[in-house]
């Protein structure tokens, strides 16, 4: 299948009108990844690139890396294990699985992030009281991304 520009201008369609940040395909030898970098003084900006090997896993891990050092003083970070979005009940009419002042247990889920239409549960891995909720409800994240902080 050779990608044919139609088909990437769709691709690049569907990365501008939705939360993600990155599109990859492969073919058999021919790769091709979309990916939309946002810059806070402009819009964002999509580009594609050919891809030789997987390596574009890093690239969202050093934007999270850098935010969450500061706030390192919060408590225990817990992060998003997939790009997608969060949210911080189970049904928009549901009580929230946590909120500021939250007593958790290693275990206990603390939110859902959906990623390609599975709501896939995301459960603490420490002990402990919740002392921030850093993404608000329905917010596209990061892999990597802090979503809250135990304490």
């Amino acid at each position: 299948m050779k990608f044919e520009t139609d088909y990437i201008e769709k691709l690049a369609k569907v990365l501008a009108d939705t939360g993600l940040t990155e599109i990859s395909l492969e073919d058999g030898e021919q790769a091709i990844t979309l990916r939309k970098d946002v810059v806070v003084t402009s819009a964002p900006q999509v580009m594609a690139a050919p891809v030789q090997a997987a390596a574009p896993a890093p690239a969202p891990t050093a934007t999270p890396a850098a935010d969450s050092a500061p706030k390192a003083s919060k408590g225990t970070p817990i992060t998003s294990p997939m790009v997608g979005t969060f949210y911080k009940s189970p049904s928009p009419d549901a009580e929230p699985f946590v909120s500021v002042g939250s007593t958790i247990k290693e275990g206990d889920v603390v939110c859902i992030v959906e990623a390609m239409k599975m709501m896939n549960e995301i459960e603490s891995e420490v002990s402990g009281t919740v002392t921030e909720i850093c993404v608000e409800d329905g917010q596209p994240v990061e892999f990597g991304q802090v979503l809250l902080y135990v304490e």
